[in-house]
């Protein structure tokens, strides 16, 4: 099924391809010298193989993010990347969000809605501290006025990673809350892709710290949400296009190093 126009899958591919455009023009390859690599492989292999490294690297931020950024004009009034959300976080909330973070380490339940509306409740109470500059990698507004921030992260984290995604998801509640205590607010932790495919993501890592319903959305789940249905599927094909159009541009780059390696032997 075919969610986004025609027209509008063309100005995704043509994003695609700026910013990885983009990565070309300020990648510079690793100057380790590697002979017996660059001899067995080929030094535009190596050079491929060191900017797929990289690139895996950025492409939260250099890739995911302006592409999610466009694909969620479609549907939200307001959207953000990298949005600087404040700093100002009360001493009530930070002591709240400890009991939580402490409860979920002995086995407490998991509620969201819950976890919420106990930051809400003392997010302007007690002493006020600063936290560092604190930025949203993805926010978005509804035309409900409902607030929805996303952190995206690779897509195998560890268990440990996601104590430290869940503390900082409840510190965006309540330094959000800080300005408007009333407000419709969901942090939630996107994961671009599902590597297990066709089998269903691996989500025994998340138990015990995430709701899993309120706080995660993985591969369609996340694209869908943005795009609505189809839309990952559209993206896909976006992907593969920018891929085809791109393939002249990317041999020709990575050819440099051949010719490079071949003159040196010469």
């Amino acid at each position: 099924m075919t969610t986004l126009s025609k027209g509008f899958k063309r100005h995704i591919t043509e994003t695609i391809k700026v910013c990885l455009r983009d990565k070309f023009q300020n990648y510079k390859p690793e100057t380790a010298n590697m002979p017996f690599h660059y001899r067995l492989l080929g030094k535009d292999r190596m050079a491929l193989f060191s900017f797929l490294q990289s690139l895996n690297t950025t492409f939260g931020t250099s890739i995911y993010e302006p592409v999610a950024k466009e694909l969620a004009k479609t549907i939200f009034k307001e959207v953000y990347t990298q949005y600087k959300l404040g700093n100002i976080i009360t001493q009530a909330a930070q002591n709240e969000i400890q009991k939580i973070m402490n409860n979920l380490s002995v086995g407490g339940e998991v509620n969201k809605s819950g976890e919420t509306e106990k930051i809400r409740k003392v997010a302007r109470s007690g002493k006020e501290n600063k936290l560092k500059s604190v930025k949203v990698d993805l926010f978005l507004v509804s035309k409900k006025n409902e607030v929805f921030m996303f952190d995206l992260k690779t897509v195998k984290p560890n268990k440990g990673d996601f104590i430290s995604y869940k503390r900082n998801m409840l510190e965006w509640l309540a330094v959000y809350f800080y300005q408007d205590q009333k407000a419709k607010v969901n942090t939630l932790i996107a994961i671009p892709y599902n590597p297990y495919e066709p089998k269903p993501y691996a989500r025994w890592t998340m138990k015990g710290m995430l709701d899993l319903k309120e706080e995660v959305k993985v591969a369609e789940e996340f694209w869908n949400f943005l795009g609505g249905n189809g839309a990952y599927e559209d993206l896909l094909d976006c992907f593969e296009q920018a891929g085809v159009e791109l393939r002249v541009e990317i041999d020709r780059y990575f050819s440099k190093f051949k010719n490079r390696m071949k003159r040196k032997n010469d």
